[in-house]
C-alpha cells in the first residue's frame, strides 16, 4: 500500500484519480474546504481530490484506502471510476440496505463482510464502527458498490446463495418449515429456530426425486391421452367406414317404397337426419382430438421446463425453480381421465319408421325430430338418443357412489356350474370340492372346466355388481360371456377369455392379465384385490374392472361390441367366490 503526500500530485497509481494539497492549485477554495468529508471534522492535513474537488484528512483518505482490495484510489465521497462503470454498463443503481423503503438512496459502497451496500450518509457510520460496541469493522472489507466484487455479492444475494437473515453468510441448508435456503447459524439463533432443515445436497436429490416421480406420471399421463386420442380415432374411422350407416339408410328405403306417394319428402327428412347426426359425432369427435392434442401439448411444454429445472448444474437454482414450479407439478401430476367414445346408432330410426308404416298417415303432422323423441313405437337404447360424439369419461379413481346407482346382485345358476363345484343357497357364492356331485351330462353345464355363469342376463343399460376375492385361492377368472358359449370340453371356445364372446380378468400365482379372443395384457398390481367392481355399459360397449379396497383403482376396461345378452362368470381352482350384496 502506497503512502499519501501532501504537497504533490499522486501519480504512482495510475488508475487512481489525481489528488492534490489543500492550496497547491494557487486558487481559492471554496467554504467548507478544509471539512473532512469522512470524519466531518477540520482537516489538519487537507488533501485535495482533483478529480472532483473533494477535500479529506489525510489520516482519514489513508485508513479508508487501506481497507480496499485493489490499488485504485478512488474519491469516497462521489466514486468517481464507479460512476463511469455504471455509466459504461448500464446497470440499475444498488439502493441502500439502511435507507428505509419509501425514501430510497443509490449506494455508493458496499461491505464485502456485511454483504450490505451503503450510501454515503450510511457508510461512515458504519466503516467507523459507530454505534456498535460488540464488533469491531477494522476488518471488514469495502468496495465500490459499482465494482465486479459488488457485482458478484448482489449476484450472491439475488440468486439466494447468502443468508437472508445472515447475509455475511452462505446458505448450506434447506428449511422445510419455510421452504428457503439458510445458514448454519438460523435453526439456532434466527426465525428458523427449532425448523426442519436439511443439508443442500440432500434437498438436491430428494428435490431431482420428486422430478423424476413428476416425469413419469407426466409420460403416464401423456399415453392415456394418446389412449384417449386413438379410441376416439378408432371410433370416428368405425363411424365413416362401417356399414351400419348404409344398411340404415337401406333399411329405411325400403321401408319408403311402400308408401313413396306420400312419404318422399319424409324420406329426405330422415336420410338427412342420419347424415346430420354422423357429422355431429365426426365434429365432436374431432374436437375432443383437438382437446386431446392440447392437452399433449401442454403436457410436452410442462415435461421440457421440469427437465430443464431436473439438469440446472446450480443446487439452489434447482431447489429455487423447484419450490416455484411445486404446485403446478403436483396439478400436473394427477391422473388423466379415460375417454370412451360412446357408439352413434340408428337402430331407433329403422324400428320406427318399420313400426309406423300402418300410422303413417296421422304421423306426419308432427316434425321427424320429435316423433323420434317422442319414442312412442320402439324400446330405444340409451345412446340412441345420445348427443352425437358424447363421450364416457372415466379416471385412475371414480366414486363407488357414482357406480351403486347401477347396482345389481347378480345371482348364479347351478345348473351351469362344474361338478367339482359347490354353490351356496343364497345362490351367491361358490367353492371348490375334491369329488363331483353334479350330472355333467346337463347340456348347460361346463363339464370340464370348472366354470358358471349367472341367471341374469344384460341387454341393455349401464350395469355394476362386485365380488368378493377375499378367500379366493391363487387361480381364478371373473368377468362376463355370451350365452352362447360351448360349456363341453375344455377348447378355446369354452374357456372365459379365450373366445369373442367372453371377457374376463385373470390371476394365477402373483401375476395379473386381462383376456379376451386369447390375447392377454398384463396388469399392474400393487396389492392383491380382495374385491373386484365391474361395470358394464352395453350400448357403449364398456367393461370396466375396478379395485374396490384401493379407492375404486381403475384396474382395465375392454372396449367392444356386443351383440349377444351377456351373463356373469366365473372360474376358479381352489378357494371360494362370492357375488356381493349391494345397497
Amino acid at each position: 500500500m502506497g503512502s499519501v503526500s501532501t504537497d504533490r500530485s499522486y501519480h504512482s497509481f495510475p488508475p487512481a484519480p489525481t489528488v492534490m494539497p489543500a492550496g497547491a492549485t494557487g486558487q481559492s477554495m471554496p467554504p467548507g474546504f478544509g471539512t473532512c468529508g469522512l470524519c466531518n471534522s477540520s482537516c489538519p492535513v487537507p488533501v485535495h481530490m482533483g478529480s472532483c474537488g473533494h477535500c479529506f484528512c489525510l489520516g482519514c483518505l489513508e485508513s479508508f484506502w487501506h481497507r480496499i482490495p485493489n490499488n485504485e484510489r478512488p474519491c469516497p465521497t462521489c466514486t468517481a471510476v464507479g460512476e463511469q462503470q455504471k455509466l459504461h454498463n448500464a446497470k440499475p443503481p444498488v439502493q441502500c440496505d439502511r435507507c428505509p423503503p419509501q425514501a430510497p438512496c443509490t449506494a455508493r459502497w458496499g461491505c464485502l463482510t456485511c454483504g450490505e451496500f451503503y450510501c454515503p450518509e450510511h457508510f461512515q457510520p458504519h466503516i467507523l464502527g459507530e454505534g456498535c460496541q460488540t464488533e469491531d469493522m477494522t476488518g471488514h472489507q469495502v468496495c465500490d458498490a459499482g465494482g465486479d466484487q459488488a457485482v458478484q455479492m448482489l449476484a450472491e444475494r439475488r440468486d439466494g446463495r447468502r443468508c437472508p437473515e445472515h447475509r455475511e453468510r452462505a446458505v448450506e441448508l434447506y428449511c422445510g418449515a419455510c421452504k428457503l435456503c439458510v445458514c448454519t447459524l438460523c435453526p439456532l439463533l434466527g426465525t428458523h429456530k427449532g425448523h426442519p432443515v436439511t443439508l443442500i445436497q440432500q434437498e438436491l436429490q430428494h428435490k431431482k426425486n420428486l422430478m423424476s416421480r413428476c416425469l413419469e406420471q407426466l409420460d403416464q399421463k401423456k399415453n392415456h391421452v394418446l389412449g384417449n386420442v386413438e379410441r376416439i380415432e378408432n371410433a370416428a374411422a368405425d363411424l365413416k367406414f362401417q356399414g351400419r350407416t348404409v344398411e340404415s339408410k337401406n333399411s329405411v328405403m325400403e321401408k319408403f317404397t311402400e308408401l313413396r306417394l306420400l312419404l318422399e319428402e319424409e324420406e329426405n327428412v330422415a336420410n338427412k337426419y342420419i347424415e346430420d347426426k354422423a357429422k355431429l359425432a365426426l365434429w365432436a369427435y374431432e374436437g375432443q382430438i383437438e382437446s386431446c392434442q392440447e392437452h399433449i401439448n401442454t403436457l410436452e411444454k410442462f415435461a421440457v421446463q421440469v427437465r430443464k429445472i431436473h439438469q440446472q448444474p446450480d443446487s439452489i437454482k434447482l431447489i429455487q425453480e423447484y419450490t416455484a414450479a411445486e404446485k403446478e407439478m403436483q396439478k400436473q401430476m394427477s391422473p388423466a381421465e379415460f375417454w370412451h367414445p360412446i357408439p352413434v346408432t340408428y337402430e331407433h330410426i329403422e324400428k320406427y319408421f318399420n313400426s309406423i308404416k300402418e300410422v303413417i298417415k296421422s304421423s306426419f303432422k308432427d316434425p321427424l325430430v320429435k316423433r323420434l323423441q317422442q319414442d312412442g313405437f320402439s324400446g330405444v337404447s340409451a345412446p340412441s338418443n345420445q348427443k352425437p360424439g358424447s363421450l364416457i369419461k372415466t379416471k385412475l379413481f371414480v366414486e363407488r357412489s357414482s357406480l351403486l346407482k347401477h347396482g345389481r346382485c347378480p345371482t348364479l345358476d347351478p345348473d351351469t356350474m362344474h361338478p367339482r363345484l359347490r354353490m351356496s343357497e343364497d345362490l351367491l357364492t361358490v367353492h371348490c370340492a375334491w369329488f363331483g356331485k353334479f350330472n355333467a351330462g346337463h347340456p348347460h353345464r361346463f363339464d370340464k372346466l370348472l366354470q358358471v355363469i349367472s341367471r341374469d342376463s344384460y341387454a341393455s343399460g349401464s350395469h355394476y355388481w362386485e365380488v368378493s376375492l377375499l378367500h379366493a385361492g391363487q387361480g381364478w377368472w371373473i368377468g362376463i360371456t355370451y350365452g352362447s358359449i360351448q360349456r363341453k370340453g375344455d377348447s378355446e371356445f369354452s374357456r372365459l377369455g379365450w373366445n369373442s364372446g367372453s371377457w374376463c380378468i385373470k390371476r394365477y400365482d402373483h401375476e395379473y392379465w386381462a383376456f379376451h379372443k386369447g390375447e392377454r395384457t398384463p396388469l399392474r398390481m400393487n396389492n392383491h384385490p380382495e374385491r373386484i367392481g365391474i361395470f358394464l355399459n352395453y350400448e357403449a360397449g364398456i367393461l370396466s374392472f375396478f379395485d374396490v379396497r384401493s379407492g375404486m383403482k381403475h384396474i382395465h376396461t375392454f372396449r367392444c361390441r356386443f351383440i349377444e345378452p351377456v351373463y356373469q362368470a366365473l372360474r376358479l381352482w381352489d378357494g371360494l367366490i362370492s357375488m356381493c350384496r349391494l345397497n
